[in-house]
C-alpha cells in the first residue's frame, strides 16, 4: 500500500500493533467465514488474500480455516511487519500461509488469483477506498468474493464519560480526517463499493460492534492509547498540526489511566462489514 497521493498510514506504533495482534478471523472476520465453508464445500483449494495484514494473526487464522488444501496471503505496506507476521504464523503452526509486501493500489498478483479478498481496517484510512476496492476486485477470480470489515469511529461510546476521553476522541477524528481517512467508514461501504463499479445487487452489508470491558481488554487497550499519547509519530504529528497540546495529551493519558482502573469501565465502536460477490 503505497503512501503520498492516497496518504495512507503504514506505520502504528508498538503498542498499537500489540493491540492489533489479539485480532483473528474469529473476532474480524466472522461475517465472512459462512461464506467462506459454503465456498469450501465446492472447492477444498481456496485461496485468501489479507489486505493489510500487519502482524498476520488475521490472516493465519484464515489460513487454518482453509486448511489443509487452501492457502492464505498475507501483504501489507510496512515490510517491518513481515518477520513478525512469518514468526506468529511459525508459533501457530500454520504452514499453509506466507506474507510479503503489497499496495492495496497496486497489488502484486495478476488478475483473478484469489477466491476470497479481504482487509480489516484499512479503507477507513484511504482517501480513495474506492479505487482500492477496484484493485482487490481485479485480483479475484470470477464468482469469488471481496470482503471488508471497517471502524464507524462516530458511533464510539465509552463509560465513564472522562472529559479527556472525549477530547480524545476529538483528536483521533480530526487527525483521521487530516491524513484523508474517514471517521465514517463502517457505513459508507456500500457507497464506496458503487464507486468502484459494483452493482448493488452484488453486495450485501452487516454492521457488528467492537466492546472492550474485561479487566485484560482494558488494560491491552488503555495502556495502548497511552503509549500513543505520550509518545510516537502520532502524537507528534497532532501537536505539529495544532490539533492538541502537550497539556491536553496528559489529560487524555491519565483519563485512560483511570478508565484502565474503573471495574464498570467499558467501550464499544460499531463495524460496518461488506461482501461483494464477483
Amino acid at each position: 500500500m503505497s503512501e503520498g497521493a492516497h496518504n495512507q498510514q503504514p506505520g502504528l506504533p508498538s503498542a498499537q500493533a500489540l493491540h492489533d495482534e489479539l485480532r483473528t478471523a474469529e473476532n474480524s472476520a466472522a461475517f465472512l467465514l459462512p461464506k467462506l465453508r459454503s465456498m469450501q464445500e465446492s472447492n477444498a483449494n481456496l485461496t485468501i488474500l489479507d489486505v493489510g495484514a500487519g502482524s498476520g494473526t488475521v490472516t493465519a487464522t484464515l489460513a487454518k480455516h482453509v486448511s489443509p488444501n487452501g492457502r492464505a496471503t498475507g501483504v501489507d505496506i510496512d515490510p517491518k511487519t513481515i518477520p513478525r507476521a512469518r514468526a506468529i504464523a511459525q508459533m501457530a503452526g500454520v504452514e499453509n500461509v506466507s506474507f510479503q509486501e503489497g499496495d492495496v493500489f497496486k497489488l502484486p498478483f495478476t488478475d483473478g488469483t484469489f477466491d476470497i479478498t479481504f482487509c480489516h481496517q484499512i479503507l477507513v484510512h484511504l482517501n480513495t477506498p474506492w479505487e482500492a476496492l477496484r484493485e482487490m476486485l481485479r485480483v479475484t477470480k470470477p464468482g469469488g468474493v471481496v470482503a471488508a470489515r471497517e471502524g464507524d469511529y462516530q458511533t464510539e461510546c465509552f463509560w465513564p464519560e472522562l472529559p479527556g476521553l472525549t477530547k480524545w476522541h476529538e483528536f483521533v477524528a480530526a487527525s483521521m480526517n487530516d491524513a484523508g481517512g474517514s471517521w465514517t467508514g463502517g457505513r459508507r461501504l456500500v457507497s464506496w463499493a458503487l464507486q468502484a463499479g459494483v452493482r448493488r445487487e452484488q453486495i450485501t452489508l452487516s454492521f457488528d460492534t467492537w466492546a472492550c470491558s474485561s479487566p485484560n481488554e482494558r488494560k491491552v487497550w488503555g495502556e495502548g492509547l497511552i503509549d500513543r499519547c505520550r509518545a510516537g509519530a502520532f502524537r507528534e504529528k497532532g501537536l505539529k498540526s495544532g490539533f492538541t497540546t502537550e497539556n491536553d495529551l496528559e489529560e487524555m493519558a491519565e483519563a485512560w489511566q483511570k478508565w484502565i482502573d474503573r471495574e464498570d469501565a467499558c467501550a464499544a465502536v460499531m463495524y460496518g462489514e461488506i461482501t461483494i460477490q464477483k
